[in-house]
């Protein structure tokens, strides 16, 4: 009950349904209410606010101090395990195995793939719980998309009943133990990951994916106009941020030893 509650009152609280709800509110003051300013005022506001962060300069200013934090894994070092912690996903047998992850989901595979391919010998670890009205997990659609990119079943492992980042540090201390591996997740979500991985007792090694804040080169058209591409970059600094506001409430929100 807690998971749900927690899930549905911080996705209202993303910048598209908050500025929805706001625009809601301005137009039922300006239709229904005496309070003519106060609609105009909450209408002008909620719409600039969408359109700043529907803009790639405004969104990727936001979305880059978040990323940078650590960078992309090419390290020596060799390690036993590659951990991929789990995100959006669905499961059609119908479609091609890749198309069932969902957003996040797929280039943390990749790159979970590709640093297992530069570990010969490791394992690939899979973590997440199955949505409520899918019989397959979100580690199991991860591991069945591995197998039909080549990794065999054997060098798989599944950790099927984690629903949230802390429980997948929970899980993966169980099975690794003090083992030395590479977590692999979303560079919005690493330094939050690797908060909750800490705090398990585990020292992963950071191993980001899925950088989404553009500095390289793009059209002039593509920083100017509008994007839903842009503001799902924003979405994403909304969505860590309530991620460590939550951390900071259940008293996890730095370093163990320095909260």
């Amino acid at each position: 009950m807690l998971f749900t509650l927690k899930k549905v009152v911080g996705g209202m609280l993303l910048p598209l349904p908050l500025l929805l709800l706001l625009m809601a509110l301005g137009l039922a003051l300006l239709w229904f209410s005496r309070f003519q300013r106060a609609g105009k005022i909450c209408l002008s506001f909620s719409w600039l606010l969408l359109l700043l962060l529907s803009l790639q300069p405004v969104a990727d200013a936001l979305l880059k101090p978040i990323e940078s934090r650590y960078p992309t894994w090419r390290g020596p070092t060799p390690v036993r395990y590659v951990v991929v912690l789990g995100g959006g996903y669905t499961w059609n047998p119908a479609w091609a195995p890749s198309s069932n992850l969902i957003n996040n989901s797929l280039p943390r595979l990749t790159e979970g793939v590709r640093l297992w391919q530069a570990n010969p010998g490791s394992r690939l670890i899979f973590t997440g719980a199955a949505a409520r009205t899918n019989p397959v997990s979100t580690a199991e659609a991860g591991a069945r998309v591995a197998e039909s990119l080549g990794v065999p079943r054997s060098a798989i492992i599944v950790l099927d009943t984690p629903k949230d980042t802390e429980e997948e540090a929970a899980a993966v201390k169980a099975t690794v133990g003090d083992a030395p591996f590479l977590l692999v997740t979303s560079a919005s979500h690493l330094p939050r990951a690797m908060i909750f991985f800490r705090h398990a007792g585990l020292n992963p090694l950071p191993a980001p994916a899925n950088q989404l804040a553009i500095e390289s080169p793009l059209n002039p058209w593509e920083r100017m106009i509008p994007s839903p591409v842009w503001l799902m970059h924003s979405d994403r600094v909304g969505y860590e941020t309530l991620g460590r506001l939550w951390q900071w409430l259940k008293g996890a929100s730095g370093e163990p030893g320095q909260e």
